[in-house]
């Protein structure tokens, strides 16, 4: 039997960005005059940068040139880079920390697929990259989630098949995207929300060494 690997992303389920998205978008909200609330946040989940600003912008019912959306990413990027700088170890994910040092002591491949265009940044910050045998983000790709194209370059440069990776993602684009690149797929997060992935998981704190050891087995 061949042996397994780990594709994990990385907001929700590494370390809680979403929160630091949360207050970068909310900030463009208030510039361009409307209200952005957490529960409408949820709706950016596991999305791209642009698609992002287009449900902002749809909330707001804001219409804009494409040169001034271009420089709202900028400014958003800009301050969303703000909060990640003052990150650290502390904000790693309830087992996470332990869970990667038990696949790396135990030799078991695990990558980052990651939409994020700055998960290289925040490994860096969270002391983690040096870890990782292959990290995939929102620079290496074209396509976004639920494409599987971030999982399937993730298996390659693991050397691995698509059937012998497990893909760890907390959104429903990230799970369509496992099941479309014909991996095996766990949701950390609500069932009735990843309803399509093959194993669910309340929250980090579930996915323990022992839970994992059954799954690759």
């Amino acid at each position: 039997m061949s042996q397994k690997a780990i594709i994990f992303d990385l907001d929700g389920v590494i370390v809680d960005t979403a929160k630091y998205h949360y207050l970068a978008w909310k900030e463009l909200a208030d510039k361009l005059g409307f209200d952005f609330t957490e529960e409408q946040n949820e709706l950016l989940k596991g999305v791209s940068r642009v698609r992002s600003l287009g449900i902002l912008l749809d909330i707001g019912k804001v219409h804009l040139e494409e040169d001034h959306k271009s420089r709202l990413l900028e400014e958003k990027n800009k301050q969303y880079l703000k909060y990640i700088a003052k990150m650290d170890h502390k904000e790693i994910l309830p087992g996470i920390d332990g869970l990667l040092q038990y696949l790396k002591l135990n030799k078991i491949p695990f990558a980052l697929g990651s939409a994020s265009k700055n998960a290289r940044l925040i490994l860096e910050r969270l002391n983690l990259i040096d870890l990782f045998d292959a990290i995939v983000d929102g620079n290496d790709v074209s396509t976004a989630k639920p494409d599987p194209e971030v999982f399937l370059l993730a298996a390659k440069k693991m050397g691995k098949s698509p059937k012998d990776c497990i893909v760890v993602e907390d959104a429903q684009a990230g799970i369509v995207a496992a099941n479309r690149a014909n991996m095996t797929s766990l949701g950390i997060g609500d069932k009735t929300v990843l309803k399509e992935a093959d194993f669910v998981l309340k929250d980090t704190s579930e996915l323990t060494i022992d839970f994992l050891q059954k799954l690759i087995a």
